[in-house]
């Protein structure tokens, strides 16, 4: 198991980003968080196996139908240990 932090930049608030995000990583069982940032961006928190974040993290340059992604940045953390993944604000 293991942790990133992902902060994605472009049109990616007001798409439901967050809500697909969750969509997502439940399906590939990943646990963590999402929230929207005050810069426009949507930063998130995922723990899961290398091959799910793998997945998570190409959706996450696609995102939903409606987003435009600009960048996709993504750092290693040490592991919390979520119970689910959940939309903050």
């Amino acid at each position: 198991m293991k942790h990133i932090q992902i902060t994605v930049t472009g049109k990616v608030q007001g798409v439901y980003f967050r809500a697909s995000a969750k969509a997502k990583a439940q399906e590939l069982s990943i646990t963590g968080f999402a929230r929207n940032q005050p810069d426009g961006s949507v930063y998130i928190e995922a723990e899961g196996t290398e091959d799910a974040l793998t997945l998570f993290i190409e959706w996450c340059h696609r995102g939903p139908a409606n987003a435009r992604v600009r960048s996709v940045e993504i750092s290693e953390g040490t592991r919390i240990n979520f119970s689910d993944f959940s939309i903050k604000r």
